[in-house]
């Protein structure tokens, strides 16, 4: 269950980092239209929050501290205040529709807290990694050369 942990902290900072490729995407798409960040919303509201839980449920069955279960239920938070801060930019517009500053400052912690998420990210992997690497209480410890029970 640690190397699940593992792989699934591995997909969830892929799915992370690809979130700021998909927002180049729509940032460059011209003409930029309402579908423009449609790849974007899409992992960031399905995909991602997915893969947030699937952490979740395998740090808990990997009997991971209590510490970095809690580090893994990070992201999720921070994923509901992704959501919370793009309605808000989105929601910032003038009576003709055009961004307001207040609008792009929200925006701009929109990105923030998407580079403080894949930072978090990289912490659980990290620390994940080092779970796996971790003998089981009550497991015999292998033989480093021939991979058996010592």
């Amino acid at each position: 269950m640690r190397k699940a942990f593992v792989i699934i902290s591995v997909l969830l900072l892929v799915a992370f980092s690809l979130q700021f490729v998909l927002a180049a995407v729509g940032a460059f798409t011209r003409p930029a239209g309402d579908d423009s960040y449609a790849l974007h919303s899409v992992n960031g509201m399905a995909v991602i929050p997915v893969l947030t839980l699937l952490t979740i449920l395998f740090a808990a069955l990997a009997k991971a501290p209590g510490r970095l279960i809690g580090l893994a239920i990070l992201p999720f938070g921070l994923v509901v205040v992704q959501a919370l801060t793009a309605m808000l930019a989105n929601g910032s517009t003038d009576a003709g529709g055009v961004s307001t500053p207040l609008g792009l400052t929200i925006a701009g912690l929109h990105a923030v807290n998407g580079i403080i998420a894949v930072h978090v990210v990289v912490g659980i992997l990290q620390a994940a990694r080092e779970l796996a690497r971790q003998v089981p209480a009550g497991a015999a410890p292998l033989n480093v050369r021939e991979g058996e029970p010592v």
